[in-house]
């Protein structure tokens, strides 16, 4: 009898395995090709024992797939989108996590003099040259922000592209990797920036600049759309991300002595 229990025993683990509570988060390229996933949410299992699954994708991508209920929860970084998802009643109360800032990479001799504190002032120049310039084209809050800027820039991309223009289709590595093979520039979020590798001769030429701020937020999906997520643990991902200890763990995410991102939960 002691064996078949054991046996028994044996063969449930696996399934009790498989009910361990997890969500799914819909969440940026930003956040998961600059590391932060990897350091933050095993911080946040061994708090609630809650796997959190993340699907990286643009910003605008991940609001579609929380639309559809493929998630229970989405972190990304286009207020203005964010906020519409809400009032359209697909997402709950959207919470402020974080932020850091956009940078423009390009080639480290600066050939069309971009460097400094002015975005616009840059996007004008490069309109005017054949220099590359590599655009997400994802509809990613990454690319919302440089369609932006274009337009804040008076450069009207629907009637006239840049002779340089160039768009990926892609998540901020590939292109940063395409502008690296290109010698081109890029407008990147820095936390990406700061950990990617393979630089080439790019450094970064622009930034400081107030436009380029980048905020993030998180809210869980609303289930009076979708019966099926799960907002109690998708609530208890957002309370945790904003909370102390969440916070703390933002902060403290660092590569080579250098803060990625900046927790600013409740401003």
């Amino acid at each position: 009898m002691a064996g078949v229990l054991a046996a028994a025993g044996l063969g449930m683990a696996p399934a009790a395995r498989a009910q361990a509570p997890h969500i799914v988060m819909a969440s940026t390229t930003s956040t998961e090709q600059s590391g932060l996933f990897t350091h933050l949410l095993p911080a946040f299992k061994a708090a609630s024992g809650i796997e959190v699954r993340v699907v990286a994708l643009g910003t605008g991508q991940a609001l579609d797939m929380a639309r559809r209920g493929d998630a229970d929860v989405v972190f990304v970084h286009d207020q203005a989108a964010e906020e519409k998802f809400v009032a359209d009643g697909f997402g709950l109360r959207r919470l402020p996590v974080m932020y850091n800032d956009f940078v423009v990479v390009g080639p480290r001799s600066d050939p069309l003099g971009l460097g400094g504190g002015d975005v616009l002032g840059a996007l004008k120049k490069l309109a005017a040259s054949p220099a590359a310039f590599v655009s997400r084209g994802d509809k990613s809050g990454t690319h919302a922000a440089e369609l932006r800027y274009w337009k804040a820039a008076g450069i009207d991309l629907a009637a006239t592209r840049p002779a340089g223009y160039k768009e990926c289709g892609c998540g901020m590595g590939p292109a940063l990797n395409m502008a690296a093979s290109l010698n081109g520039h890029v407008l990147t979020d820095r936390g990406t920036w700061l950990s990617f590798k393979n630089r080439g001769e790019l450094a970064v030429l622009v930034q400081g600049d107030a436009r380029l701020f980048n905020q993030y937020g998180v809210m869980g999906v609303n289930p009076a759309r979708h019966a099926h997520v799960k907002r109690a643990l998708a609530q208890q991902f957002a309370d945790w991300v904003v909370s102390p200890a969440g916070q703390a763990q933002i902060a403290g995410y660092k590569i080579g002595g250098e803060q990625l991102f900046f927790p600013n939960a409740g401003k």
